[in-house]
């Protein structure tokens, strides 16, 4: 890192981090989420290398903010569903920390991918790979044509395909 951006980081995380902590708490009503979260904010901009170009620092950071606690509460709402579905289960699971996280990180990963295409392609990919929708069926119930039910699932692929590629 250039000294220069060391030193506008150093200053930017003295000038703003009790700020953004108070921000986080107030808005999480957590002190230690709100602590984890302000770090990780900090560590964006560090790997983002351009804090001796932030003009507008509590924008830049509160947004950053904003968005790594969507993240966790994403990761969060992911979690419970994987656990409620693991406590439905009759028998007991033997699952390690770490094929939990692998776990969770890879529903994660998916989930985003679900919400990056759209409500009407998600909905539409969603009918045909986990229900076993047909496509004139899917087409039925969402109000399109077979063709347009193909270009959605060209379109899902595709994204599908682009994401296992990087």
């Amino acid at each position: 890192m250039p000294h220069t951006d060391s030193q506008a980081l150093q200053a930017l995380y003295r000038e703003h981090h009790p700020w953004l902590q108070g921000w986080l708490r107030n808005r999480l009503g957590n002190s230690a989420d709100a602590s984890d979260l302000a770090q990780d904010t900090f560590l964006r901009v560090l790997r983002a290398r351009n804090a001796a170009s932030i003009r507008e620092p509590r924008t830049c950071l509160s947004a950053i903010a904003r968005a790594l606690t969507i993240d966790k509460f994403r990761r969060q709402d992911i979690e419970r569903a994987y656990l409620g579905v693991l406590a439905e289960r009759g028998e007991p699971l033997d699952i390690s920390p770490e094929q939990r996280l692998q776990i969770l990180q890879t529903l994660t990963a998916i989930d985003l991918m679900l919400d990056a295409l759209g409500r009407r392609t998600r909905d539409i990919f969603l009918a045909v790979q986990l229900e076993g929708l047909g496509y004139a069926e899917v087409g039925e119930r969402v109000g399109v044509s077979v063709t347009t039910v193909k270009k959605h699932m060209i379109r899902a692929m595709t994204h599908c395909l682009m994401l296992t590629e990087d």
